[in-house]
């Protein structure tokens, strides 16, 4: 994976160094671990980028493990979205795939050990009961009537549990800790609960579910995890993953350590809303290119180099921060800059005839395909009588130091002729039908003109050969950077930005245009693009060429 070769340190590679260093390990196995309950979006590109771009730094290996033990909300559409996601991104699970549902019968298992040990009882209350008697963060909880079970009883309930004896959300299973620890995450936690619903895997096996975080620090130790690396908000759950691992007895011992979510400005990360924008139809789909998932992304014609680009310079740390989108838009144009092969595009066209200019005569002009890439040649293209330019190239009523075309005005058309406004020819609802101009024919493929200054270089396409394209322009999501900025009462929604895609029909583009789907061009002053691969003859907007980012 080239773009990973440089892998910058933080401060989660100062502790595997210390614990190398002191014999606490002596390799490095890290996990992807996500929900199958929505597609994957840039802030998921941290956590696989901390996870697999450590394990690749120390040598080690890297696995994906979904996180299916919620059977309510996962689907196979969601499986298969995460792998091909992640492929795509190039981090390969080179310590393979795994399922939390195929440890159900561990988990199991390791439930009755605890209750063999008095470590957990079956509680009746009802999860309102059960809030009430958790206290609050001033206030210690109070004892479970039900807490001092003893062990034959809490082992019968638990096995009548799984034999799908009681009604859905009747019964618990909850480690027995303290309710009085100053850490809510302690207070004797629920780690089974009683939900008839099928498994995408298990099909109707289970009717009992283990919660993530006594299923989490069970899958990471049996697959011989080191360091569970999570986001922050997982920190006070610490102390629970280490009573699991320990109350259970494994010998070698994972290591939870957390790192401050992606959060990012005009975006929402919340796989629920992203769901409701789908389904309620707000988008196109989960592919959509407004949408901060990976495959939006990846539609839209970001590349993994790019993302992860995007990922390093924001940074791995503990502190809330919200990264500017303009940094992710400058990490996309600084890599197009480089590699993206220039064409000519006509977003608005209006036709301009040459009259001095032979109807029948066709000639060729070199141009270049990248200008920063000597190696990326020229190519021919095609000049004729008439051709294409952008309307906001022409200005009947020019504003002040207007260099393009204007009446009487001279400009260069680029890689061609000097021409020079003779007549404006417009439509009876005095719309302009098309533009009539002179060609200084000396003036051939940038020759040089003594005594004359001409500061406008525009771009354009011959009429009779232009491609008709569609261009797709997307805006961002929402109209506020910070979503957290809301006032009370407001949600997402009042917030969407309901006008963030424009489509432009009849637009023009140079025949050389490629139809691969996975090329990405600069569209010559105007901005960077990629086919859709949605739409054979749409072209989206990636990113334009203004960069904002730091100013």
């Amino acid at each position: 994976m080239e773009h990973l070769e440089e892998i910058n340190g933080n401060f989660i590679h100062d502790i595997i160094d210390a614990d190398l260093a002191a014999g606490v390990n002596d390799t490095v196995h890290t996990r992807f671990p996500p929900e199958p309950n929505g597609y994957l979006h840039i802030g998921s590109a941290k956590a696989i980028y901390i996870n697999y771009s450590t394990a690749k730094k120390y040598g080690g290996l890297f696995n994906l493990r979904y996180d299916d033990t919620n059977p309510v909300k996962e689907d196979d559409e969601y499986v298969q979205s995460i792998y091909e996601d992640l492929c795509w991104l190039g981090a390969n699970p080179s310590g393979g795939v795994f399922y939390g549902s195929d440890y159900f019968d561990q988990c199991y298992e390791f439930a009755l050990k605890l209750i063999r040990d008095g470590k957990a009882y079956v509680c009746d209350l009802t999860a309102e009961e059960m809030k009430e008697y958790r206290g609050t963060l001033t206030e210690p909880g109070k004892n479970s009537p039900y807490r001092d079970r003893s062990v034959e009883e809490n082992l019968d309930l638990f096995i009548r549990m799984k034999n799908g004896e009681f009604p859905d959300g009747s019964k618990t299973l909850r480690a027995k800790i303290d309710m009085a620890s100053p850490n809510m995450n302690m207070r004797d936690p629920a780690i089974y609960r009683i939900v008839r619903a099928h498994h995408h895997r298990q099909g109707d096996k289970w009717c009992i579910y283990p919660l993530y975080d006594y299923a989490h620090p069970i899958q990471d130790a049996l697959e011989g995890i080191t360091y569970s690396l999570c986001s922050l908000e997982f920190e006070n759950h610490r102390p629970l993953y280490e009573w699991v691992v320990d109350n259970i007895g494994f010998e070698r011992k994972p290591k939870q350590r957390e790192f401050a979510r992606l959060n990012v400005t005009y975006t929402v990360m919340s796989k629920r809303y992203l769901r409701k924008l789908v389904e309620e139809k707000l988008v196109d789909g989960w592919d959509d290119p407004r949408m901060p998932t990976i495959c939006g992304l990846r539609r839209r014609g970001y590349t993994p180099a790019a993302i992860f680009d995007f990922v390093k310079r924001a940074g791995v740390a503990k502190a809330y921060s919200i990264v500017d989108y303009e940094l992710l838009e400058h990490c996309i144009r600084e890599e197009l800059n480089a590699t993206a092969a220039r064409r000519i595009a006509i977003l608005d066209p209006i036709k301009l005839v040459i009259t001095n200019y032979p109807e029948d005569q066709v000639e060729y002009f070199p141009v270049s395909n990248n200008p920063n890439d000597p190696d990326a040649g020229t190519r021919d293209v095609v000049f004729a009588r008439e051709v294409y330019i952008d309307r906001s190239d022409f200005a009947e009523v020019p504003p002040p130091k207007y260099f393009r075309l204007k009446p009487d005005g001279e400009v260069r058309l680029m890689g061609a002729y000097i021409v020079k406004c003779q007549e404006i020819v417009k439509n009876d609802d005095g719309s302009i039908k098309e533009i009539r101009f002179t060609a200084d024919l000396e003036t051939r493929n940038n020759k040089p003109i003594d005594g004359r200054k001409v500061k406008g270089t525009i771009h354009w396409v011959a009429a009779k050969y232009a491609k008709d394209i569609e261009i797709a322009l997307y805006d961002k999501l929402f109209t506020i950077p910070n979503l957290n900025d809301m006032a009370e009462g407001e949600t997402y929604d009042d917030y969407l930005n309901r006008d963030s895609v424009k489509l432009l029909k009849g637009c023009k583009a140079e025949a050389s245009l490629s139809d691969e789907n996975d090329r990405r061009y600069q569209f010559v002053r105007t901005g960077y693009f990629i086919k859709d691969s949605k739409n054979d003859n749409r072209f989206i907007r990636i990113v334009d060429l203004k960069d904002s980012f730091g100013k």
